[in-house]
């Protein structure tokens, strides 16, 4: 830790938290903190990476059909439309599809494809974040005559399309490079790398033109909402594209951050991602047509974006309604089960679109894996979330004999079954998870480092900057602060909610929020024990060091 606080002249928490995430050599840690584009690999290094790009650069000379199929969360929005960019920067005109979740399911399902070959079958099928389990589906799209190309993410069941050229470093064994945990947005960046690369060596003066950092905004959005670890190629993506972003001319974007209530002259997190941003574009693929969003990134007019993404901001609220009824009925299912290894909730009423959020709600409550399930006529569809330390995959295997369909992520599933099946699926699920990790885990708060209250000041918030963005799998750090005293009582806000100062001798003098406090407020005038993430409260062009209160003792 020395060695990290001499050679890189950083403070002594940020050298504690690098050599706790594994960054214990002074190169490894200033890679880590000074991330570069020029880090980034070859994209060609990737299987299939170099068939796939000669494919498209075919069908772009030849002047092809292209058909581009995305899913219909942030991660296949922003891959839609990031391709559709480039395509139409080269001269193309792609069609472009997105499945309606609520009749046309996940992925390459038979409606979707219905819909996508509607006006007559392309030369080049293009599919981003679906298409490695749809064997069937890329089968009745080669026996067509057109070629198939997949970009995805998602790990296999069983066989993959063997008539496709398949891009997924989880299928080609390379998920442990440093681009292998990437989302399908930034698959589909390293293919456009690949291509634009590839076009300038055959002299094509588009591609001289293209900057591909200016994409990195779409790439940043979609690792963010997705995920996936902000470590190695995705922190790389996250850090500048939430510089991108912040100085985004896209007309969309503008239009989308103004809805959300982003101050655009203020630095731009992985939060205001994941929770302003991010939710808006889901919103209308939960409830309505994915493709909305699409067209609003798409979108070179900010009249037209404005009201387009008033219209998401608008089904957002209506999620968020939907999604409060359910969550009470649901949790009171959840506690019928007891402790049950992994819960199992269902509603036929409940809408399909929401109940993935439900169940990561239940998961983080009751901190054990959810399955939330909705109705569709006799199906039961729905969503899983799991917790630290259980792939919700490996458990689903034991459940395979009752669904019809599955897939997805070790923390995230999509599946569909019998409704009639759904009292089998919580006694083989509880089963399942059980046979996976023994023993129900137990949440716990991990004090990343402590300080001493008068030690403080806000050049330690300052310092801690130096390791955003934080995401997945390089979470915020929880600090403990020792000898914090209130002078005066904390402020209910919200009812729930509460607010208050404190400092100690020597230290600055703090603002701190506490979530859901209200009815368990820490004591003033004696010394106190606080977990805290610490970080700024930005408001109406101020800036001041804020302490968001998890625990206290």
């Amino acid at each position: 830790m020395n060695r990290l606080m001499r050679e890189l002249g950083v403070t002594s928490v940020v050298a504690t938290l690098l050599a706790q995430r594994g960054f214990n050599e002074p190169s490894s840690a200033e890679r880590h903190l000074h991330p570069k584009l020029a880090h980034l690999d070859d994209p060609f290094a990737i299987k299939n990476m170099d068939r796939a790009v000669e494919r498209l650069i075919a069908a772009l000379r030849d002047g092809e059909r292209i058909t581009v199929v995305g899913d219909y969360d942030v991660d296949g929005v922003t891959s839609t439309s990031l391709l559709v960019m480039i395509l139409r920067r080269f001269g193309a005109s792609p069609r472009y599809f997105v499945p309606r979740r609520l009749d046309e399911g996940y992925g390459l399902s038979e409606a979707a494809l219905e819909r996508a070959l509607v006006d007559g079958k392309p030369d080049l099928f293009i599919a981003l974040d679906c298409g490695t389990n749809s064997v069937a589906e890329v089968a009745s799209l080669t026996s067509l005559g057109i070629d198939v190309l997949i970009i995805d993410h998602h790990q296999s069941k069983d066989e993959t399309p063997a008539d496709a050229i398949l891009i997924n470093p989880h299928i080609s064994g390379q998920s442990d490079e440093a681009w292998g945990d990437s989302c399908t947005v930034g698959l589909v960046f390293k293919f456009v790398h690949g291509l634009v690369k590839r076009m300038r060596e055959l002299g094509d003066p588009v591609a001289k033109d293209i900057k591909l950092r200016d994409y990195l905004d779409l790439v940043a959005l979609g690792t963010v909402a997705d995920l996936v670890p902000l470590r190695d190629e995705n922190r790389i993506f996250t850090r500048f594209g939430l510089q991108r972003l912040g100085q985004t001319e896209r007309p969309g974007l503008l239009a989308l951050m103004q809805v959300a209530g982003l101050e655009l002259e203020q630095p731009l997190a992985t939060t205001d991602i994941a929770f302003r941003l991010g939710p808006r574009i889901n919103a209308s693929g939960r409830l309505a047509d994915a493709a909305v969003p699409v067209n609003l990134l798409l979108s070179e007019e900010y009249g037209e974006s404005l009201e387009i993404a008033r219209e998401l901001d608008s089904r957002n609220r209506e999620r968020q309604t939907i999604e409060r009824a359910i969550v009470e009925e649901a949790r009171k299912q959840a506690l019928e089960q007891g402790d049950a290894a992994g819960l199992v909730v269902h509603g036929a009423n409940w809408h399909p679109g929401v109940v993935g959020i439900v169940a990561g709600k239940l998961a983080k409550e009751f901190y054990r894996p959810c399955m939330a399930l909705g109705g569709e006529g006799d199906l039961a569809k729905g969503s899983g979330r799991s917790v630290a330390g259980i792939d919700l995959q490996a458990a689903l295997h034991f459940c395979d004999h009752l669904l019809m369909e599955w897939g997805g992520h070790p923390m995230a599933v999509g599946v569909t079954l019998e409704a009639s099946h759904v009292p089998e699926l919580r006694k083989a699920f509880a089963h399942a998870v059980s046979s996976v990790v023994p023993e129900l885990l137990e949440p716990d708060l991990a004090i990343a480092a402590w300080l001493d209250a008068n030690q403080l000041h806000g050049d330690v918030v300052a310092s801690l900057e130096e390791l955003q963005p934080y995401g997945q799998a390089h979470p915020t750090p929880v600090i403990g602060l020792r000898g914090v005293r209130l002078t005066e009582s904390p402020m209910i806000f919200a009812e729930s909610h509460a607010r208050f100062r404190f400092k100690s001798d020597g230290g600055d003098a703090f603002s701190a929020v506490a979530w859901n406090f209200a009815k368990r407020l820490p004591p003033t005038g004696r010394d106190i024990e606080l977990a805290v993430k610490l970080g700024w409260n930005r408001w109406q062009g101020r800036c001041e060091p804020q302490a968001e209160v998890l625990d206290w003792r």
